[in-house]
């Protein structure tokens, strides 16, 4: 080969390089950012969507701009299991759900939602974190591969409890009475659990559902009630608290690994940031929800008032170690062992 030809070629595999690295270093700016999709099924002002709000605004802040979270609430781009699945194909960015609403893309994350689980809130914090769970970790490998989606944060989205439109003190008060129940395995054995007969039907399905009399009642954490005013269509609150939940955000895997290594950071720290804040958000105002369903109308019916959760524990511990405590076993014994 000719030196001349030799000098050619050099020069073109050097300004090919250089071109690749000048693209690589070509992002989002404030003049032409990028936008991302942010899904979910909750009203805007619930802590829920507060919390969605926040990581767009901070995100935003963060990035100068160059990056900017449109959020869609209220199941406005579909149910939470087409959501999920828009997230898995990539025409949303990112979604948070119920662990076990995702179970859709991957069944072994209904067991986060695993009934009497957590012993307090820092515990279930702990044992939803991606960076630290060892159970966790381990799984949103698994759904990253098989899914192309990763957990990028958890927060605190509150305790659930019964809601119906009659007293219930025991698990033989459900006998007979349809309650809905989030369409997952986790779910239905938990509504199953406590005596009653589980009816999947989704979210933006639900009051109607209720006013309808398709479903009896349904089970939710109080500022769920509250935000949607459930109390228009059930008379009785029973604090069962039988799933203390937190709820994953999830981000199509593909985004994430376009983002630089200084947004991927400015997103872990804004994650950790709003599972803080929405966290404390849902602590500090679960009491005063309870109070405002009370003072709507709604009977509270607790301990205080005759309120069997010992018998709802047993019952609901029956149904799931049955169905899922050979499967889901070892999960059990790193969340439990977690300190």
């Amino acid at each position: 080969m000719k030196k001349g030809m030799i000098v050619l070629l050099v020069l073109i595999m050097v300004g090919s390089f250089v071109f690749a690295q000048g693209a690589q270093e070509t992002g989002p700016t404030p003049e032409k950012p990028l936008k991302l999709r942010y899904a979910h099924m909750n009203a805007a002002n619930s802590p829920n969507g507060l919390q969605a709000d926040y990581f767009a605004k901070r995100i935003a802040e963060e990035s100068d701009g160059a990056i900017q979270v449109q959020v869609f609430p209220s199941s406005q781009l579909g149910t939470i299991t087409e959501m999920a699945e828009m997230v898995s194909q990539g025409s949303v960015a990112l979604h948070h759900n119920t662990y076990g609403g995702l179970s859709t893309l991957l069944p072994e994350l209904g067991l986060f939602d695993t009934p009497y689980l957590y012993r307090d809130v820092d515990h279930l914090l702990k044992a939803t974190n991606p960076e630290t769970s060892p159970a966790l970790k381990e799984l949103n490998e698994k759904l990253i591969e098989k899914r192309n989606v990763r957990v990028l944060y958890s927060f605190y989205f509150g305790t659930r409890n019964l809601t119906t439109n009659h007293a219930v003190y025991s698990p033989a008060d459900l006998k007979g009475r349809k309650i809905r129940a989030i369409p997952s395995d986790i779910y239905m054995a938990a509504v199953e659990g406590m005596g009653a007969i589980a009816v999947p039907v989704d979210w933006a399905e639900v009051p109607v559902a209720l006013s309808t009399g398709v479903a009896d009642g349904q089970e939710n954490p109080v500022s769920v009630l509250v935000a949607n005013n459930l109390n228009d269509v059930q008379k009785y609150l029973m604090l069962t608290g039988h799933i203390m939940g937190s709820e994953p955000v999830v981000m199509n895997e593909n985004v994430w690994q376009s983002l630089s290594e200084e947004h991927k950071a400015i997103f872990r720290q804004v994650a950790s940031e709003t599972r803080d804040w929405a966290s404390e958000y849902v602590v500090n105002g679960e009491d005063k929800d309870t109070q405002t369903l009370a003072d709507r109308g709604m009977t509270v019916i607790g301990p205080e008032q005759g309120l069997d959760v010992d018998a709802f524990r047993a019952s609901v511990k029956k149904v799931v170690d049955a169905r899922f405590g050979e499967t889901w076993g070892a999960y059990y014994d790193m969340i439990r062992a977690i300190k």
